[in-house]
């Protein structure tokens, strides 16, 4: 990872200090993941042996396509959150409530279904919900279970046997390079680095549980892949790269993730993110 050099700094990229760990997409993993618990929430209403309406027949599904902005309540957002937890996103608890965490998953799913983000609910995204496009398999040849990171969507899906189980909106490093001053083993040091998500075929090695405290930030329930580059929480999840090099994604995904990714499972990053 190529890390900018200012005298008297030190280099380093990402969100932390440990050596990188690369893998081809060949190489057996060390552990499989485990399975989340399946979402509870009731299914929006569609033909019989129609549900997630991504496989077999073609299902019969009708939205309330009512539009619907941030802040919303009732019955039509109750029902955009139960279709969104059965075609494996993670818009927080079903309350019938419209606030930040259904809007990450409603950008997850937008993205997917190549439809510009929005906090609008409107008749593009009701049509897309009735008749969703899957995810794009990024490596087709890859283990059935792997996390998978891409980085010109933004977007990060969890396969578990095969299945996409979990989707989720991200924002991965800024690319624009920084140079920040911390109190970081006992002294203050300046840090350094290209703030890049380097695109490749890794393996998750150690994690965190709760809040960790790296030189660059506070990181929620970090699972590393890379060096000090983690799959991690984040208070601030917004519509575009912002990281020092991390994959930050929203805080409920961050805290069910670590219960579907176990260590030495691969996880494989492609794409750029080009910027409007």
């Amino acid at each position: 990872m190529a890390a900018l050099l200012t005298a008297g700094a030190v280099a380093l990229s990402g969100c932390g200090t440990q050596a990188p760990q690369r893998l081809t997409t060949a190489a057996p993993a060390a552990a499989t993941a485990q399975a989340a618990p399946a979402a509870t929430a009731a299914s929006p209403s569609v033909t019989p042996g129609a549900a997630g309406a991504r496989s077999g027949p073609a299902a019969t599904v009708t939205a309330p396509r009512k539009t619907l902005k941030l802040g919303a309540k009732g019955e039509p957002v109750e029902w955009l959150q139960k279709r969104l937890i059965q075609l494996g996103y993670r818009p927080g608890r079903v309350d019938g409530r419209y606030g930040n965490t259904t809007l990450a998953a409603v950008w997850a799913f937008q993205k997917v279904n190549d439809i510009r983000p929005t906090s609008t609910i409107a008749k593009r995204t009701w049509e897309a919900l009735e008749t969703p496009k899957a995810p794009r398999v990024l490596v087709k040849n890859g283990r059935p279970t792997r996390a998978e990171v891409n980085l010109t969507k933004q977007i990060m899906v969890m396969y578990v046997d095969g299945e996409a189980k979990l989707i989720t909106h991200i924002s991965s490093g800024s690319g624009i390079p920084y140079c920040e001053t911390a109190s970081w083993q006992g002294k203050r040091q300046r840090f350094c680095g290209s703030a890049t998500t380097p695109t490749g075929n890794y393996r998750t090695t150690w994690r965190v549980h709760g809040w960790h405290r790296s030189y660059l930030g506070q990181l929620y329930n970090p699972i590393f892949f890379n060096g000090g580059i983690a799959l991690h929480g984040a208070l601030s999840v917004p519509l575009y790269p912002a990281s020092h090099g991390c994959v930050r994604m929203p805080m409920n995904v961050a805290e069910v993730l670590p219960g579907m990714l176990g260590k030495g499972v691969p996880v494989h990053v492609r794409g750029k993110f080009r910027r409007a």
